[in-house]
């Protein structure tokens, strides 16, 4: 049996001010509506995804004040015959237009009456959820649970070109002397909101030591690190912390990320894995993350993170670097790009970073090796790009310039709108040609995957059970 001890709330901007719209039409009364939310789990971590939202209509309320809002029953039977069919979780939002931040007794009441005839429709242990939306936007809610009522929720995540994390912040401790200065530039609420975070970074090498390093100096509460290879000579003078002893031992890269948190002791929690991004239990781990950073060259994984980051509405930022070397010391040209995407929006596919035809071969590269050896010769298929040239340098700027960006969406600092941002492209070579791009339309291959959560097969992908 699943134990859902720390349960989270995903929805995307849009839902979030349709909710709005909906709670606060002006009149100064409570209003309500329900989210239907596919769900995610993995030890003991659920996360509900808002897939849709219901207002209920005012008309259907029986009583509308300011602190009560009751509403006819029967307005809810086909969302309970439709998350029923389809094996989703409801969460009921409703407004406080007082702004008083908790539950009330007439909440409590409502809350078990409600959720005592969904279970009874549903047949499932999973964790439904209660949200009250203050009139200034702000979130927070509780589990609930066939038990009844549950726990506060960990943390509620709205996720557009601006990326707001809520969680509870009663018994917060004092900021240590260590955090003195993060709080000083970004302030406490961005430190506090660090310290609650779970981080995925995939691809612990070049780019990815480099986020390591910085969410570990910004006292990220957990992070979880993937990457399948050990530490080899020729990563000595690109992963940060590494040692000729690793390579001598056979270090992997994880284990380094773990052993580095520790020495540094500003608390993170670091889950390591050893293992291939085309892994259910990586997936699984991965879909509790609040943020992803994709430190990958491989377009299948760039791919299939983004199609992660569309299932589970985690925001995901991906980074690359390309050095067109001679190998005798001349330079044709040295590029970097960091995109910043949003579930919901434009993708890395439909911004042309890769091809269908890109992903194709890599696929066939990593499933079937020697048909990609024979149509590569004959001319189908354009090659993988493997082993390129990689300085450090080059690699501290471009993962700088994404950890700004994530710090940038979560506490917005820059003078225009965060959607003029989506794709920053960085020509070192050529300052003048680098460019930003701005958000563009919604990508429809990566839409119809939206919040959909644990599936089977999971991502859609057969082999991943």
């Amino acid at each position: 049996m699943m134990t859902h001890d720390q349960v989270s709330l995903a929805l995307t901007a849009q839902h979030h001010e349709q909710l709005k719209n909906h709670l606060y039409p002006g009149d100064g009364k409570e209003a309500v509506a329900i989210g239907l939310c596919g769900r995610s789990y993995h030890k003991g971590f659920s996360t509900l995804l808002v897939q849709e939202i219901f207002p209920i209509p005012y008309a259907s309320c029986t009583v509308r004040e300011q602190d009560r809002v009751t509403w006819r029953p029967e307005v809810l039977e086909e969302l309970l015959a439709k998350a029923m069919k389809l094996n989703l979780s409801i969460v009921k939002f409703h407004s406080h237009p007082g702004g008083f931040r908790q539950f009330s007794d007439t909440d409590d009441e409502s809350d078990v009456m409600l959720f005592e005839s969904v279970y009874g429709w549903l047949d499932t242990d999973s964790p439904q959820a209660s949200v009250i939306i203050l009139p200034n936007g702000e979130l927070f809610g509780r589990a609930i649970t066939s038990s009844g009522i549950g726990n506060s929720l960990r943390l509620i995540r709205v996720v557009g070109d601006d990326v707001q994390y809520y969680f509870d912040q009663d018994g917060a401790e004092d900021t240590p002397e260590h955090a003195t200065r993060v709080v000083q530039t970004f302030g406490e609420g961005t430190y506090r909101m660090f310290r609650e975070l779970r981080a995925g970074v995939v691809g612990c090498s070049g780019t990815g030591s480099i986020i390591v390093e910085q969410l570990l100096r910004n006292d990220i509460g957990t992070l979880v690190a993937i990457d399948p290879k050990v530490v080899g000579s020729k990563n000595l003078n690109r992963i940060l912390n590494s040692t000729d002893a690793d390579v001598q031992s056979k270090k992997s890269k994880v284990c380094l990320v773990k052993e580095t948190a520790e020495k540094i002791g500003l608390g993170t929690e670091v889950i390591p894995y050893k293992a291939d991004l085309q892994s259910a239990e990586v997936i699984h781990a991965l879909s509790q993350c609040d943020v992803i950073f994709g430190c990958m060259d491989s377009v299948d994984g760039r791919h299939l993170l983004n199609k992660l980051a569309s299932y589970y509405l985690i925001p995901f930022i991906d980074m690359g670097v390309r050095i067109d070397a001679d190998g005798k010391g001349g330079i044709d040209a040295i590029n970097g790009a960091v995109h910043y995407i949003k579930p919901g929006g434009s993708s890395l596919l439909s911004r042309g970073v890769y091809s269908m035809q890109d992903l194709e071969a890599a696929s066939m590269k990593r499933h079937a090796p020697e048909q990609y050896a024979e149509r590569l010769d004959e001319g189908y298929i354009k090659g993988v790009r493997v082993d390129q040239p990689a300085v450090i340098s080059v690699n501290m700027q471009i993962a700088s310039t994404a950890f700004n960006e994530f710090l940038a969406r979560v506490h917005p600092y820059r003078i225009e709108p965060n959607r003029y941002y989506a794709q920053r492209r960085i020509v070192i070579s050529d300052p003048a040609a680098s460019l930003d791009i701005e958000e563009n339309n919604p990508c429809p291959v990566f839409a119809r995957y939206l919040a959909k959560g644990d599936q089977k097969p999971l991502l859609g992908i057969l082999g991943l059970a």
